[in-house]
């Protein structure tokens, strides 16, 4: 069995949805020595979050940006958390939602991705800053 664990820093990114694919597949060509095996892709933060959706039409992220807008509301009285600003209890609760890690299978050296999915990276904050990954492949 291979296992090969690679951190990952990517640069700031604005409030929204945004596909990182090919980010994770340039930071990790040791997944090219795996025949068959899984590729976890972990993120570091409390106020981002991961998720694997539609890669080829954006107006699916901005319609999960809205989505998540309109459920998880900003400046909500009732919320006890708000040191650094409206949008920080909103960010903890979305990046719950969505969670903080997603896995792929590998197959024959290659992500297994569906024709239309593709590995998004939530930022639900307005500065989020640099948001960092550990990406875990492992397999035969």
């Amino acid at each position: 069995m291979k296992v090969y664990q690679q951190a990952v820093s990517l640069p700031e990114k604005r409030r929204g949805f945004h596909l990182i694919t090919t980010e994770v597949v340039r930071s990790s060509p040791q997944i090219a020595d795996i025949k068959t095996g899984l590729c976890q892709v972990f993120i570091q933060h409390t106020s981002a979050a991961l998720t694997i959706n539609e890669n080829a039409d954006p107006t699916v992220r901005i319609d999960f940006e809205m989505f998540f807008n309109k459920t998880v509301r900003e400046n909500d009285l009732d919320y006890e958390h708000d040191y650094e600003g409206a949008d920080d209890m909103p960010a903890h609760l979305k990046a719950s939602l969505l969670g903080s890690s997603v896995v792929i299978p590998i197959h024959n050296g290659k992500l297994a991705l569906g024709t239309w999915q593709g590995i998004y990276l939530c930022e639900h904050r307005n500065h989020g800053g640099s948001r960092n990954l550990v990406i875990t492949a492992w397999g035969e």
